[in-house]
């Protein structure tokens, strides 16, 4: 039996796939599990060399992220021979059971033979040899169980109590790294081994220290099992009780000075101001939410339109305004290097991570960047049946990461994407209500301008929608 995360990695489907057979009733589950022998009914050509589907999914989202360098996949050689150790153990454990079966086997089929004058012994000792003839001839091993055994090679798998929220770790990347790009938030602070508020409890599995870290666990604690997050990484499978962040509310307000790591056009009057945060002190924020930056005299709030699983690099969209100091300081004055000061996060504009409805996004002009923050949590996540994202714009470049949008959209199954040129708010909601069955039965965020907006929410509850599946912010 195989976990619903295990059991996608390596058919190279996404968890909403499986998720949409297990609802049908097409693929059978039990307590959440399901069998190898279901899974190669669906999938059965394949191999190993066709995990590559997965690999290029996971590049294209990772490249969607914001990500400026690429991960090794393999773990460090100090991790893989302990794995490959281990797996060596259990081998050869298993081989010796098997040998002693075996000989047992032969020993009773000696017994068998050497009786066959007997009644029913001739026939026995027939059926014995027809079966040892089987199991010697049978085909190759399961292409699920070969895959399986190199995935826990290549990574682990942790999950996390008491939430039951589980993920993979990768390459040579600590915990709570995994822990951050699985979209999922735990308590945490200088992310470099100083602070101890990552610190967790292992419950089970065996973990290794990554980087040196100057926070001292008591010897209580080591003997209880805990561990930190930001120095360590995950040798076998581990289950792990650690606190999540609930809401928005549990995360203090940080003040750190950032450095500018890139300016980029996003069309003329648009424009990617790109944060880098100290390795030692970095951004915690949940998708969605706003931070105050100040340049020189200069200083505005704006929505991160980035994803908190890379939280060093900060992703922002400032839109061209004679009238605003901080966009001037933006499009004239701020060059790489240059430093800028973040306060924040502030805002409740976050995702729902919990909920089991699918979600719809509506985005107007630039209130594409809190909910681009959303979208990447969401895809992270990897839980909701269907992503739908309505980006409302009428200026001819106010889709200004359309092409970003049309990748997630030819990467994942379960996104869609709606470029929308006409009408206002109200003949918005009208189409999604034309486009969706029940738009009661999703959970919607939605962000732009301050009117539209309004507009925008007015023309749900006359639609019926409930006000407690709405999340919007004004931009």
């Amino acid at each position: 039996m195989l976990t619903l995360s295990r059991a996608a990695r390596l058919v190279g489907a996404s968890r909403v796939a499986l998720q949409l057979k297990i609802r049908s009733g097409e693929l059978p589950s039990f307590d959440g599990m399901v069998s190898a022998e279901d899974l190669l009914r669906f999938y059965p050509d394949i191999r190993l060399e066709e995990d590559g589907g997965f690999e290029q999914v996971r590049e294209i989202k990772e490249r969607a992220f914001g990500r400026r360098v690429r991960e090794r996949l393999l773990p460090s050689q100090e991790i893989l021979s302990q794995r490959l150790y281990e797996q060596s153990t259990e081998l050869a454990d298993l081989r010796a059971h098997l040998q002693r079966y075996h000989a047992m086997m032969e020993a009773v089929r000696g017994r068998i033979r050497a009786q066959e004058a007997q009644p029913g012994m001739a026939a026995l000792g027939d059926f014995l040899d027809a079966q040892l003839a089987d199991i010697l001839g049978s085909a190759a091993p399961n292409a699920l169980d070969v895959m399986d055994d190199m995935l826990r090679v290549m990574s682990a798998h942790v999950t996390l109590r008491p939430s039951g929220h589980d993920f993979f770790v990768e390459g040579a990347d600590t915990l709570l790294e995994a822990i951050l790009k699985a979209g999922l938030a735990v308590n945490y602070g200088c992310s470099n081994g100083n602070c101890g508020l990552c610190k967790a409890r292992v419950v089970s599995g065996e973990v290794r220290k990554l980087r040196p870290h100057d926070y001292v666990l008591s010897e209580a604690e080591k003997n209880q099992g805990y561990t930190l997050l930001c120095c360590h990484a995950a040798v076998s499978d581990l289950v792990v009780e650690a606190l999540e962040t609930g809401s928005a509310g549990d995360i203090p307000p940080q003040q750190i000075v950032a450095r500018v790591k890139a300016l980029q056009p996003l069309g003329e009057d648009m424009r990617l101001l790109h944060l880098q945060t100290p390795r030692n002190n970095r951004l915690r924020f949940l998708a969605g939410q706003s931070a105050t930056l100040t340049a020189g005299e200069a200083s505005a709030q704006l929505p991160i339109a980035s994803c908190p699983c890379d939280d060093r690099n900060l992703h922002f969209h400032v839109a061209r305004d004679a009238k605003d100091d901080f966009a001037r300081q933006v499009f004239e004055a701020l060059r790489a290097g240059d430093p800028v000061t973040v306060y924040g996060p502030w805002g409740e504009f976050v995702l729902r991570a919990d909920s089991p409805r699918p979600i719809l996004f509506v985005a107007s002009e630039a209130g594409f960047a809190p909910i681009k923050g959303l979208v990447e949590h969401a895809m992270s996540l990897d839980r909701a049946e269907l992503l739908h994202l309505y980006w409302h714009s009428t200026r001819p470049a106010g889709h200004y990461l359309a092409n970003l949008c049309r990748s997630w959209a030819g990467a994942l199954d379960n996104f869609r994407y709606t470029a929308v040129t006409e009408g206002g708010a109200e003949a918005l909601v009208a189409r999604m209500a034309r486009e969706h069955d029940d738009l009661a039965a999703f959970d919607l965020y939605l962000a732009g301008p301050q009117g539209f907006v309004e507009d925008a929410s007015k023309a749900l509850a006359r639609q019926g929608f409930p006000a407690a599946q709405l999340s919007a912010t004004a931009t």
